[in-house]
């Protein structure tokens, strides 16, 4: 079960302006196993403090003296005493949330103690203090937690032009199947690498799913319960489809639905991906926040919650499945999602261009070496991506990106469009890449806008 993330942490382990860390994901995306393994590898001895299981230690964390809360810490059950070639490692650190801003005097009065802390709902930033983000396993975690090193390799290795073989490709194809219905919440992942099972993985994720549920209470406060579990689920089924609140409830107000949206975001269940306008760089400084779309979690959860089961996908035509819309725009944002842990700014952008008698919408529209770079989720022939056509018309991108289960080619598009009143010749370089090479994007784009 190894996680991108180990690369970071000894980075940050190893650091002379050491600051303590807070590894912020939802529940049961493997924010204490990374840790876990992270000590084990690297033969640190871990301090592990459960804070969820120690309330009455707020008054210790009030106190803001780490020698204080580290004596107080030390005397509870089955703990050793602390010492700086030990790793403290504080879970759960919004059960007392008066831990979360005594961090900071640790930098200050014991920086040569490395913490960290994990949360799945941070409300408030915190100064001296670096993140890391995490979300379910990616696609190669995926590989790799299954023993398929070869495939692990080759997809990590890939380079722009380098041919793939039918049989590398057909089994990836079928390995990315598993992944739609399995997902990378780790749980799942280890039952079906240990059991192949399908069925055990439903059962996992029934489980994940009633832990969802019971934690809502933790963060909703006084609020509708009931409610908070018509949007979450809403969310897992709309996917990809651009937020009315009349659409989730028609009897509950806008800015009670919003604010249930935000808290459903705010412990990283949900994710918004917000219509830019695509003008320049930054993407977020040109965004509408009323417009936007929802991400879910995981693909595997979204598809459990959907009712979509092994047996449903396993009837489906390979190539419907590879292609159906959702699953394959869930599947592209999340990886989109993992590859931006390291970066401050972790918001997905897409472009809408709402029209009298027709709409142009791009998937996602992220940033990549200093140039705007359209994506779109599509199978089929070039000719029928219009929206693409249309953003590549009236926008400065070098280079434009599309998804499918094909093999990958670059083709040099040349179109006419429309633009108000007038036709415009236009011409791209349009790259077909198959899915599963979704983590290869930054190294093939960086390349090509570099020729």
């Amino acid at each position: 079960m190894q996680r991108q993330q180990s690369e970071f942490l000894q980075k940050w382990l190893h650091s002379k302006n050491r600051k303590p860390l807070i590894i912020r994901g939802a529940r049961q995306v493997g924010k204490s196993t990374l840790v876990e393994l992270f000590a084990k590898q690297h033969q640190q001895n871990l301090f592990n403090v459960n804070l969820e299981r120690y309330p009455e230690l707020s008054k210790v964390f009030s106190s803001k003296e780490p020698e204080h809360i580290l004596q107080q810490i030390e005397v509870l059950p089955r703990m050793d005493r602390i010492s700086n070639d030990m790793l403290l490692f504080l879970d759960e650190i919004q059960a007392v949330p008066e831990a979360i801003p005594a961090l900071r005097y640790f930098y200050e009065d014991r920086p040569e103690l490395p913490v960290i802390s994990a949360s799945s709902l941070l409300k408030m930033p915190v100064e001296i203090i670096q993140y890391l983000h995490i979300g379910p396993m990616t696609f190669t975690e995926f590989l790799a937690a299954l023993g398929e090193d070869n495939l692990y390799k080759f997809i990590k290795n890939y380079e722009l032009g380098q041919q793939i073989g039918a049989i590398i490709h057909q089994r990836l194809l079928q390995l990315l199947r598993s992944y739609y219905f399995v997902g990378g919440m780790p749980e799942a992942v280890a039952i079906f690498a240990d059991t192949r099972s399908y069925r055990e993985v439903s059962e996992v994720h029934n489980s994940i799913i009633e832990t969802y549920h019971e934690d809502f209470p933790k963060y909703a406060g006084s609020r509708n319960l009931n409610r908070m579990l018509n949007i979450f689920n809403f969310a897992a089924r709309n996917v990809g489809t651009k937020v009315k609140y009349s659409n989730i409830s028609k009897h509950d107000q806008s800015v009670t639905i919003k604010k249930d949206l935000e808290l459903l975001t705010m412990a990283r269940v949900i994710s918004k991906v917000i219509h830019s306008h695509c003008t320049g760089l930054p993407l977020q400084a040109d965004i509408e926040e009323k417009v936007y779309k929802l991400l879910f979690l995981d693909v595997g959860l979204m598809n459990a919650i959907c009712g979509l089961n092994w047996r449903n996908i396993s009837q489906l035509e390979e190539m419907k499945l590879i292609n159906e819309g959702t699953i394959a725009e869930q599947f592209i944002g999340q990886h989109l999602q993992a590859s931006l842990t390291e970066t401050p700014n972790r918001e997905l952008t897409y472009w809408l261009c709402e029209g009298r008698s027709s709409n142009a919408e791009v998937d996602y529209v992220i940033a990549l070496e200093g140039n705007i770079i359209p994506i779109e989720i599509k199978s089929g022939a070039t000719g029928s991506l219009k929206s693409l056509h249309q953003f590549m018309g009236t926008k400065q991108a070098p280079v434009a990106i599309r998804f499918d289960a094909s093999l990958p080619i670059t083709n040099h598009i040349k179109t006419t469009i429309n633009i108000g009143k007038q036709r415009k010749e236009i011409s791209y370089s349009l790259i077909s890449l198959p899915l599963y090479l979704v983590e290869r994007l930054n190294e093939i784009v960086g390349i090509k806008v570099k020729l």
